[in-house]
C-alpha cells in the first residue's frame, strides 16, 4: 500500500514567522540590537546602536533616533519620537524592586528628548507608569516608577519627579522643578522653574517658589485654550474664596461650592479637592499675582 503523504509540519507555539512579517517595512540600523521577539511595527524607525528588548513593542512609524534603551514590557506609541541617548521602560529605583514583570506606555505622538529616563512600574503601585499622548518630555527629566502622566504635558528640562506622581493633562511643569512622591498635579495647572512641590495643585493652579506656594490659577493657559473671559473671572472668583477669605477651610470650601459648583470647571476643581490624596493639597500664598 503507497504510504500517505505526511502532514505539514505544524508550527511551534510562537508567533516569530509573524513578527519577521512585522518588522520588514520598518526601518532598522544595522548596528541596532534588536531582540527576536520585539515587535516593531511598519513604518517605525530604529536608529543606530539603539537597544531593543524582547517584551517591547514599537507601534507604526514610531522613531528612536540613536542610542536609545527601550526594555521591560514596554509599549511605544505609534508616531512616538525618542531622541539619542533616553531609556524608557528600565528597572525601578526601587529597592523593594525583585525584577516582578511590571510595564511602562508611551503614548502615540509624544516626544521623549535627550537623556531623559521612564521606569517601569512596581508591583506595590500601580505596575504600570504612563505617559499619555502628545506630550513633550524634554531633555533630561525623570519620570519615576507608577508615575501617572495625561495628555498634552509639557514636562520641561531637568524635571524630576518621585514614584506615583499623577500629572493631569494639559499640564506644564517648569524646568528643574521637583514633585515629591504621590503629588497630584490637576488639569491645566502650571509649575514654575526650580519650584519644589510638596502638596497637590488643584486644576488650572499655578504654583511658584523655592518650596511651591499656589500663588493664582494658569490664566495663561486657561485663555490660550480658549476659556470664556467670564469663565475665567469665575475661576478667579472660585480661588479668592477658597484661598484668601478668612475662616476655616471647609467652610469655605462648602460655600465655594454653593455659589459656584453648578460650572463644570468649578466642580472640576471640587473633584480634585475631594478625591483621596496622599500628600494634601499644596498651601497657598496669600499674595494675589501671576494671574493678570
Amino acid at each position: 500500500m503507497d504510504r500517505l503523504p505526511e502532514a505539514p509540519a505544524m508550527l511551534e507555539p510562537n508567533v516569530e514567522p509573524l513578527r519577521a512579517t512585522k518588522r520588514r517595512p520598518a526601518d532598522i540600523h544595522p548596528t541596532a540590537l534588536v531582540a527576536p521577539l520585539a515587535v516593531i511595527e511598519a513604518g517605525a524607525v530604529i536608529g543606530p546602536w539603539c537597544q531593543i528588548g524582547p517584551d517591547v513593542v514599537i507601534e507604526r512609524g514610531a522613531r528612536l533616533h540613536a542610542h536609545v534603551v527601550v526594555d521591560g514590557h514596554t509599549r511605544i506609541g505609534a508616531e512616538a519620537e525618542l531622541y539619542p541617548f533616553c531609556t524608557v521602560g528600565l528597572a525601578p529605583q526601587d529597592l523593594k524592586y525583585r525584577g516582578q514583570p511590571t510595564s511602562c506606555e508611551i503614548g502615540p505622538r509624544t516626544q521623549i528628548r535627550e537623556h531623559c529616563t521612564i521606569h517601569r512600574g512596581t508591583v506595590t503601585g500601580v505596575g504600570v507608569t504612563r505617559v499619555g499622548a502628545d506630550c513633550l518630555v524634554m531633555a533630561v527629566a525623570h519620570v519615576a516608577h507608577d508615575c501617572q502622566i495625561g495628555n498634552n504635558v509639557i514636562i520641561a528640562n531637568n524635571v524630576v519627579m518621585g514614584g506615583h506622581v499623577q500629572i493631569a493633562d494639559q499640564a506644564v511643569i517648569g524646568g528643574v522643578a521637583a514633585l515629591h512622591q504621590y503629588v497630584r498635579i490637576g488639569r491645566g495647572a502650571i509649575i514654575g522653574g526650580a519650584t519644589g512641590v510638596g502638596g497637590d495643585v488643584i486644576p488650572f493652579g499655578a504654583v511658584i517658589g523655592n518650596r511651591g506656594r499656589l500663588v493664582g490659577l494658569n490664566v495663561v493657559g486657561l485663555k490660550r485654550r480658549g476659556t470664556p473671559s467670564d469663565v475665567v473671572r469665575k475661576l478667579r472668583a472660585v480661588y479668592l474664596s477658597l484661598f484668601r477669605d478668612e475662616g476655616i477651610f471647609a467652610a469655605r470650601l462648602a460655600e465655594t461650592r454653593r455659589r459656584y459648583g453648578e460650572d463644570a470647571l468649578v466642580r472640576e476643581i471640587m473633584e480634585f479637592i475631594d478625591a483621596p490624596s496622599h500628600r494634601g493639597l499644596i498651601r497657598a500664598t496669600l499674595r494675589w499675582e501671576g494671574d493678570d
